[in-house]
């Protein structure tokens, strides 16, 4: 295409490299905002939503911790329909650790309102431990913090919902580990040794892979009469 000038040049400037680079730089930038992909917005909350209250009572609390999950009921009518969480409330008489709970369930209820796959604060919740150690829950599971045992319900209620799938032993290894439990009490009933409020020997070990006080030596070999966990595989 030809242009023609019918006024006098008064002054020009040439396009530099520098000129050039600083173009393509703001078109890469254009084109990178273009493809960024939005969340959505947080889900609206309707006048009712169903949900479940957990009672946790810890030895790192004078009082009973009450976590209530409230879930929102997706598609509902349709085949599609099912729940997701959608808020969460920590309620307990004691104010200790009132702010630090308000935080987080403030942030946890942000994350459900989100939408997308929330099962990642599970796993996030339970690996928190305490600086000054645990603690053994009844039935002798160790718990390294009040945080991760919020996580824990927090599965409970994932599971119960349908959004995590239950972990667990299939029929033939809970088979074996039943009767190696039930050939190991039958044992030691006759000995008098005191058992605990599960059912495992008040003196077992901790499990390293389900966190409970049930490893006993059983024919040689430290075995969990809880998951089946044994170092002589």
């Amino acid at each position: 295409m030809t242009i023609k000038i019918e006024k006098k040049i008064v002054s020009y400037n040439l396009v530099t490299e520098e000129d050039k680079a600083k173009v393509r730089a703001e078109e890469v930038k254009a084109q990178e905002i273009s493809n960024i992909i939005p969340l959505g917005e947080p889900l609206g909350r309707p006048e009712k939503l169903v949900g479940n209250t957990y009672k946790i009572k810890t030895p790192v609390t004078e009082h009973a911790l009450y976590i209530t999950i409230n879930d929102i009921v997706m598609h509902e009518g349709t085949p599609q329909e099912h729940r997701r969480p959608f808020e969460v409330f920590i309620n307990s008489k004691n104010m200790e650790h009132f702010q630090w709970i308000v935080a987080l369930t403030r942030v946890m209820s942000a994350v459900f309102r989100k939408g997308g796959d929330v099962t990642f604060l599970v796993e996030e919740l339970k690996s928190v431990f305490e600086p000054s150690g645990g603690y053994f829950k009844k039935g002798g599971k160790f718990v390294p913090s009040l945080v991760a045992e919020i996580g824990e319900v927090v599965e409970q209620h994932l599971q119960e919902i349908g959004m995590l799938k239950k972990q667990g032993l299939d029929e033939h290894q809970q088979k074996l580990i039943d009767e190696k439990k039930a050939e190991y009490l039958e044992k030691h009933a006759k000995s008098g040794e005191e058992m605990n409020d599960e059912g495992f020997p008040k003196g077992a070990q901790l499990c390293k892979k389900c966190n409970t006080k049930a490893s006993i030596i059983m024919d040689g070999c430290l075995t969990c009469l809880n998951c089946g966990e044994s170092k002589c595989g």
